[in-house]
């Protein structure tokens, strides 16, 4: 058998580890395949076992470089948990055979890295196998304790390419996780990495001065203590943005300020990220000083948040963020609040500083979920010495309490027509809710509306969020389904790129699926909960609901495309479709009677036949849904002069109009309800392919089982509500009275 290619094989395994969370059976199978693949120990003499494996695991790394490596490392940690308790632990020695063997092969790339032909496709293999080694530390740093020492020279990589960094990166993200772990590691060790992190800190950009700051604070607050070296850093950039703060206050136009830009960005970011992972009011840092350092640190970002230059407030807010993860309360302070709401909720704020806000939040929150399961680490280390639920308590409130100041603006920057935006607003939420901070009910109704995001990444994970919900609290989904399905109407037409076209329901692809059809899909099963939800829905039609035009037409789009799957469910919806037009149907032609003038000339009293037709036509009983529902000259007539006779209608009740116009055009308005549940009648009649009788003989009484049959979907029906369409693209409700526009709206009554 001809053997797979490596590509083919990588894209193999990139498809089947992304199922590493699916559900338990896939779950399993994964787990096992990945373990005879990947963590099943190699014998020592086979090296050209061990160097495919090492490849494979390398380019499916390298593979899932821009989608994220938690795969890797939920994949690591179940195998690794499932043998917590056995005597022979395969899956351990497996990874300390390919751990050795990263290193070694890292060694070799490096040694080839000479060779100029080569150098790319080394450059990218070396970055692969040093990104492996830092999935491998943060599941089990104990593996690369022994080669702390070979990593620490590729801290002084020369940097002149996208790979070079992201070596520095993982090299420093290593040897944070693994400093701390080594018994009685050299000074000269120590020494030579502190000024190696110092010279990368001052040289290059952020990402890189990010990484080295934080294995800084591992090794100085974890191992040497070395306070000092930070602190002369610390002073180092507070001291440039103090000298830039007064020149700045003296004249904001100078051209020093320009020249200095540079400076002032790197120092605002410099000094957050210090303080992220250093608390400088300990005496360590300052001394016998009485001064504040945070509420100084504070003061200084904050000041430069208003800054006139956009890039500045936004490292400014950078900093700030940074600083809030080491001090928290900092966040209840009035100037934060002021800041942080007024950028969330002002919509002419720039896209790159709310982005900025809701990034600070999704850090704060993703480092105190870290922090928490760092502390549950070290309780079960520990046993019971300390009461543990005490405090995550203490932590979680303080994380809950400032939730609670953001909440109503981050759940609205869902409504932002930028994608980037409500990627973090649902960030920030999902992360919210998974650590249990507020009360989920209060989100539901924003998550339906982000389940009808055009992303499929986004609606997946805000529809997760649901069924998660959904799972805990039985009914809160079904309790703000409404309300949900009128926010996704509201995000909708945040994200319409064309205003004059209207919002429609469905998605417009293949599928033509309900944009609310997961949420459908999670009420459907519920006889109770699904009736009253299609019945709310249904009532908004009513002419008393006052419901806009455009969100009829999104409502009836998506009850038009739901995913229906027993006869009950349309034939219960086309029942009360009957009701409702029953009752306004009449009250709507009733009302455009007596808004005609009444004038002894102008009056025509209409015919017998005319009058009839008018009626018949408001009842779904007495002509069937297929006639009423289509334009009237295509009605069945016996006079063959119907054209001429509609058009002496049509200038009869022109004669009669008053001179206001407001009725008119309310008319036009509230019947495009009518006409919506009546097109909808008919397009789920034709899709389902029900008989009159079928649907005059269903009952809502009936016994469940009766109509329990599986539907028979027609191919190619779609829902298209042309008057509707036209009368919003028109802009009827909002135009000027012609006679051309009284002429439709004349005609549309007659219909």
């Amino acid at each position: 058998i001809e053997q797979p290619t490596f590509p083919k094989i990588t894209e193999m395994c990139v498809k089947m580890i992304r199922r590493v969370n699916d559900e338990e059976g896939i779950k399993k199978l994964v787990n096992e395949t990945f373990q005879k693949l990947w963590f099943t120990p190699t014998p020592h003499h086979d090296k050209d076992a061990m160097t495919r494996k090492i490849l494979n695991i390398t380019d499916v790394v390298a593979a899932c470089r821009d989608t994220g490596y938690d795969w890797f490392e939920q994949l690591l940690q179940n195998l690794l948990k499932s043998e917590e308790d056995a005597s022979y632990k395969p899956v351990k020695k497996a990874c300390t055979q390919l751990v050795d063997n990263l290193v070694e092969h890292i060694l070799k790339y490096e040694e080839s890295l000479s060779d100029s032909d080569n150098k790319g496709v080394n450059s990218g293999r070396l970055v692969a196998c040093i990104t492996t080694l830092f999935l491998f530390s943060k599941i089990r740093p104990q593996l690369m304790v022994k080669h702390a020492m070979t990593m620490q020279p590729y801290l002084t990589t020369k940097c002149s390419t996208q790979n070079d960094f992201m070596v520095i990166c993982n090299v420093a993200k290593i040897l944070e996780l693994v400093v701390p772990l080594m018994e009685h590691p050299s000074e000269t060790f120590l020494a030579t990495i502190e000024e190696d992190l110092m010279k990368l800190i001052i040289k290059y950009g952020m990402t890189v001065v990010q990484h080295c700051v934080s294995c800084l604070g591992a090794v100085v607050n974890k191992v040497t203590q070395n306070y000092k070296f930070v602190w002369a850093c610390f002073n180092r950039y507070y001291g440039a943005l103090l000298k830039l703060k007064s020149q700045h206050q003296e004249d904001p136009n100078s051209t020093i300020l320009t020249a200095n830009k540079p400076a002032l960005l790197r120092s605002l970011f410099t000094v957050g990220a210090l303080c992220r992972h250093f608390d400088f009011d300990q005496e360590d840092f300052k001394g016998n000083s009485k001064v504040n350092i945070k509420d100084k640190v504070l003061e200084l970002l904050m000041y430069f948040t208003k800054h006139s230059d956009e890039e500045v407030q936004t490292k400014a807010i950078i900093g700030l963020g940074f600083a809030f993860i080491q001090h928290p309360s900092l966040m209840f302070e009035q100037e934060v609040k002021t800041l942080y709401n007024s950028i969330l909720s002002d919509k002419n704020c720039s896209v790159n500083l709310k982005i900025q806000v809701l990034k600070n939040l999704q850090t704060y929150l993703q480092e105190e979920d870290t922090r928490m399961q760092q502390a549950d680490r070290d309780w079960k280390k520990v046993a019971k010495q300390e009461d543990l639920k005490e405090m995550g308590d203490i932590s979680s409130g303080m994380s809950s309490s400032i939730m609670q100041l953001y909440l109503k603006q981050v759940l609205e920057a869902f409504f932002h027509n930028q994608s980037s935006v409500r990627h973090f607003a649902l960030n920030v939420i999902a992360l919210t809710l998974n650590q249990g901070l507020i009360h989920p009910v209060q989100c539901v109704p924003y998550l339906i509306a982000m389940g009808t995001d055009p992303e499929p990444s986004m609606r997946n994970k805000a529809d997760q969020q649901l069924v998660e919900i959904d799972k805990k609290y039985a009914g809160f989904i079904h309790m703000k389904a409404v309300a949900g399905m009128k926010m996704s109407y509201q995000v909708q037409q945040a994200i319409n790129t064309c205003p004059k076209d209207p919002v429609r329901g469905f998605r417009h692809d293949e599928s033509s699926n309900a944009l609310c059809s997961h949420l459908y899909s999670m009420i459907r099963g519920n006889r109770q909960h699904r009736r009253a939800f299609l019945i709310s829905l249904l009532n908004l039609f009513d002419d008393t609901a006052k419901t806009e035009v455009n969100m009829l037409l999104y409502i009836a789009d998506n009850l038009a495309c739901f995913p229906y799957q027993t006869q009950e469910e349309p034939l219960f919806i086309m029942h009360h479709i009957d009701i409702t037009l029953s009752v306004s149907g009449s009250n709507l032609l009733q009302s455009f009677k007596e808004s005609m003038v009444k004038d002894k000339k102008k009056e025509r009293k209409p015919s017998s036949d005319e009058e009839t037709e008018s009626d018949s036509n408001s009842g779904s009983e007495s002509e069937s849904e297929e006639e009423a529902s289509k334009p009237r000259r295509l009605r069945k007539r016996v006079d063959s002069d119907s054209d001429s006779d509609e058009e002496n209608d049509i200038n009869a009740v022109m004669k009669s109009l008053p001179e206001n116009s407001a009725p008119l055009i309310e008319f036009a308005n509230v019947s495009q309800g009518i006409l919506l549940l009546l097109m909808l009648k008919q397009h789920l009649k034709n899709l389902c392919g029900f008989s009159d009788s079928k649907i005059q003989k269903y009952s809502p009484s009936e016994s469940a089982k009766v109509y329990d049959k599986a539907i028979n979907r027609k191919a190619g029906v779609h829902f298209h509500p042309k008057q509707t369409l036209d009368f919003l693209r028109s802009d009827m409700a909002n135009s000027k009275i012609t006679e051309e526009v009284k002429r439709s709206i004349v005609k549309q009554y007659l219909d």
